[in-house]
């Protein structure tokens, strides 16, 4: 992935559309995309207001950090699209597998080619593709993994 998309664009653009994200703090740290895919990085700030009873970022924190890392994936990738689509998150998965303490960050990234999902779009369907995520603490350990399955669906 070799373009850099403006992060401040995208994350105004999604912070405004999701207020939820917003208000846990979510913030965006890089957003890449080409041709072929995309991947974005998030973070989630240690902050108290979001903890769980072990002193963490409550699950659906981490739940909305990759949800919406995910969304962001989507926006870059297909933003050429949107003029004749409209991005739908379809259903999600999330595996939590170590504790989550202090900031955490998440890193989304497209399940298959870009080119793909949209050849399905002109081609008159409905395309369905994963956006695979992964929430890692600021030691590099992950955390959670997360795939949301997300639609075009023609306007």
């Amino acid at each position: 992935m070799t373009e850099l998309l403006d992060p401040a664009a995208l994350a105004a653009g999604m912070l405004g559309a999701v207020p939820f994200a917003r208000t846990i703090g979510v913030q965006f740290v890089e957003v890449r995309a080409d041709g072929t895919g995309a991947a974005v990085t998030v973070k989630l700030p240690d902050a108290e207001a979001i903890h769980n009873h072990v002193g963490g970022p409550h699950a659906g924190a981490l739940f909305t950090l990759g949800e919406t890392a995910s969304g962001a994936v989507v926006l870059a990738a297909f933003s050429e699209q949107l003029s004749r689509a409209v991005p739908l998150a379809v259903r999600a998965e999330i595996g939590y597998q170590k504790l989550a303490l202090g900031e955490v960050t998440a890193t989304a990234t497209l399940g298959r080619p870009a080119a793909e999902v949209v050849a399905e779009l002109s081609a008159g369907q409905r395309p369905e593709f994963p956006v695979n995520v992964e929430i890692r603490r600021a030691d590099g350990a992950v955390t959670a993994t997360m795939t949301v399955v997300w639609t075009l669906r023609p306007s």
